[in-house]
């Protein structure tokens, strides 16, 4: 009895689903046929905020990281009856400040008056 319930709410989740993306699509279509197509695919200008909102791509960015202590694992190698034995342990490291490249995500960026 129980599978079958699984069942039954399994086909109820399925058809809701594809009834809300079929909705969807209708709206969007609805709305791909209204709008412009964008001038190109770098800067995106909306009518939203009196046209202050513009996307910005997804970009490497160079940012500042300063300094800060890390730990790193340390190697002791030391030989042993014909061969390396090696002893792991871990120390605290001063990084000094140093330039890094971060991935910037796509965003929508928007000036507001």
């Amino acid at each position: 009895m129980t599978a079958f319930l699984r069942v039954r709410r399994l086909v109820a989740g399925a058809a809701a689903t594809g009834l809300l993306a079929g909705g969807a699509v209708l709206g969007m279509s609805g709305a791909a046929t209204a709008a412009p197509a964008p001038a190109s695919a770098a800067s995106v200008v909306t009518t939203d905020h009196d046209g202050n909102c513009h996307w910005v791509k997804g970009h490497w960015e160079k940012k500042w990281v300063k300094g800060h202590w890390e730990k790193k694992r340390v190697d002791h190698k030391t030989w042993h009856h014909g061969h390396w034995e090696h002893h792991y342990t871990y120390k605290w490291v001063y990084v000094p400040g140093h330039w890094d490249q971060q991935w910037v995500k796509g965003h929508w960026e928007c000036h507001h008056r």
